[in-house]
This record gives C-alpha cells, structure tokens and sequence, in this order.
C-alpha cells in the first residue's frame, strides 16, 4: 500500500512559494489574517484580496483594497486564488467551485485553533501517529476520508475534498442509531445541533445543552422552551473545574482570553454528571482537553460519541489516538461533511 504520506501534489505552501501567476487571496477576516502572515513570513507578497460581488466594496483590508473577481481579471488577466474563508452553504461552495473551474484555486491550511501548520515537517515529526490513527479506523470509508483528508490539509486541493464528503443520514441511521438518550450537547450554540438530535432520534430521557459565549446561552434557552427534559448550562468544558474568559460576540467561537471578554464558568464533562448515553463536542479547538476531563464517563458509560476533529491540524489523528488509549473498546469512525475548507470533519464512535 502507498504511504499516507506519499503525496501526489507540493505542499500548499510550496505551490504558493513557486507560483508564477500572481496570488489573490479570497475573503477577509481571522483566516485571511493568518494567511497572510505565513505568505509574509515566507516572503511572498500577495498581488490583491478579493471577496464575492455582494461582499466586495472596495474597503480596505490590511492595507488592501477589496476587489472583485472580474476586477483581478481585467487587471491581472489570470491568477492563482488562496482561499482563506469557510462556508457550508450550497450556494458558496458551487461559488468557490466555478472560481476554481476559472483559477488555480488552492486553500491553504491554516487552522481554527492554534498556528500549526501542515507541512513536511509536519508530517515527518508525526508519521507514525498517522499511521497508527488510520489503523485503529473501524470500516474503509473512514480510511478513504482520513487519506483524503490528510492529503487535502498538505496540498490545499478542493478535489480532495469532493472525494470525501456524504450527507450526515448514513451516520445517523447507520452508525449512531439514536434512541430513547440522555443527549449531553458540548457547544451546543444556539440550539442547531439539538435540532439536529431531535431530528434524527426517536426520543430522548434528557438533554444538556452547554454553551458558553453569553449571547449564545441566552438564544440557547429561549430555543429549548417547550422541549421536555431540556436543560441548557453556562459552562465551558475543559480538564478542569473555574472559570475562563470569552469573547461577548454572538459567533459561534468562544474566543478564549479575550481581554474585553467576561468571565465564565468552565467544567468537565465528568463533573456535569448526567451520565449520557449520546455526547456530541464541537467545542473549538478544546476538543483534547475535554476528552482529559471525561475520562470517567468515557469509560463508565461508553456514550456515543460525536467529535469534531478539524479545529487544530493534529485532530486528525491525535483525537483519535486518545479516545483509544481512554477506551479501546470505542469503534471509531471518520465522516466529512459538505463544508469548504476541511471543517465538519467529526468522529463518529460506538
């Protein structure tokens, strides 16, 4: 069999470094941010940013004027194109897609938590990780998503992702099965993801909703009036029993350590104590330690477990290898859902 870490294109980052066309980056914000600042750590100077027709208007970013697609092609004529934004909506995806079907279209990987990069040396340092990660995969489909993944982080390209990705009904109905469960929801937002439990279940004794953006808690509550059995916590979750900051905006990340944050609880999943029969994280970037802080429950009750694992570059396979050393009776499975870059990737385990 072919090395994972044999790969059939350069690192993303050495694509962009030997590129003869000029680089425009697409979107703004905390991806584009991080974007830039590895390009200017590597010296190469990006020719423009460019953002959707409905989205650019000519402001400035980062000392940047923000054009249109059609605006870069008139000057330029052709370029490459670094995507630094995410979206799972239909319509943005086939957007990203016809940029690419016009472009060199390559989505650097930088990630949500974190400033780890994948890179050569990435995978030299953590080859035998990834190996043993993939081997402890329950079926195919989850080897064929890890290799896809693995190659779309290190050369930044969309067909990789096309390969990988299905609908979230084959996870549900297939391996999850929910039924008649204590739901325990880590990031619960504003109440999505307990629709989605809700939708996919044919009952429930009890749900726990933890969020800990205020905001975000507040619309959290509203949203389970009338659901029986609902409870929704002001807590962040960790390895650790306190308090920590977060931001005050409404997004769906925490922004941990915002200076102009406010200060709110944070616990461990064993400490919650509603011994789940069904545990969905999705917690930004503090995936790892959650599983640190659960072992208890990981162990004692063996709940189904849905993970996110594409916050930090290392999820991949270290999420993986630690849910195995915590309970090795765990069947793991790897499924990506529709999402540009390689977000909603999740570990699926019973």
């Amino acid at each position: 069999m072919t090395r994972l870490s044999d790969f059939d294109y350069p690192n993303v980052w050495t694509a962009l470094e030997d590129s003869t066309l000029p680089i425009v980056l697409y979107g703004m914000g905390n991806g584009a941010d991080k974007v830039l600042g590895e390009l200017e750590r590597r010296g190469i100077r990006a020719a423009g940013v460019m953002a959707s027709d409905d989205f650019a208007r000519y402001q400035d970013y980062r000392g940047f004027i923000v054009k249109k697609e059609s605006d870069f092609t008139r000057e330029l004529g052709d370029f490459a194109v670094a995507l630094c934004f995410g979206s799972s909506l239909p319509d943005v995806i086939e957007h990203v897609y016809e940029v690419a079907s016009r472009h060199t279209l390559l989505v650097p990987n930088v990630p949500v938590a974190g400033n780890v990069l994948m890179n050569d040396a990435f995978v030299d340092r953590y080859r035998d990780d990834i190996a043993r990660a993939y081997s402890l995969l329950a079926d195919d489909k989850s080897k064929e998503v890890f290799k896809g993944a693995l190659d779309f982080y290190y050369t930044g390209r969309l067909e990789y992702l096309q390969a990988i990705e299905s609908d979230k009904d084959e996870v549900f109905r297939k391996i999850l099965r929910l039924h008649d469960e204590r739901y325990l929801d880590l990031g619960a937002y504003r109440g999505d993801t307990v629709e989605e439990f809700l939708h996919y279940s044919d009952g429930w004794r009890r749900i726990v909703a933890v969020e800990p953006n205020p905001r975000n808690y507040r619309k959290l509550c509203e949203h389970l009036e009338g659901i029986e059995n609902a409870t929704a916590v002001h807590a962040g979750i960790a390895d650790t029993v306190g308090m920590m900051t977060v931001s005050k905006k409404g997004g769906r990340m925490p922004v941990l350590g915002d200076p102009d944050g406010v200060e709110v609880p944070v616990t461990t999943v064993d400490a919650i104590k509603c011994a789940p029969t069904y545990l969905k994280v999705d917690i930004e970037g503090m995936e790892r330690e959650m599983l640190r802080g659960a072992v208890h429950t990981l162990r004692g009750y063996h709940p189904k477990l849905n993970l996110a694992a594409y916050h930090r570059t290392e999820d991949l396979f270290s999420l993986i290898l630690q849910l195995h050393e915590i309970n090795p009776d765990y069947r793991i499975y790897l499924r990506k859902h529709p999402y540009i870059p390689c977000w909603d990737l999740n570990i699926y385990a019973v």
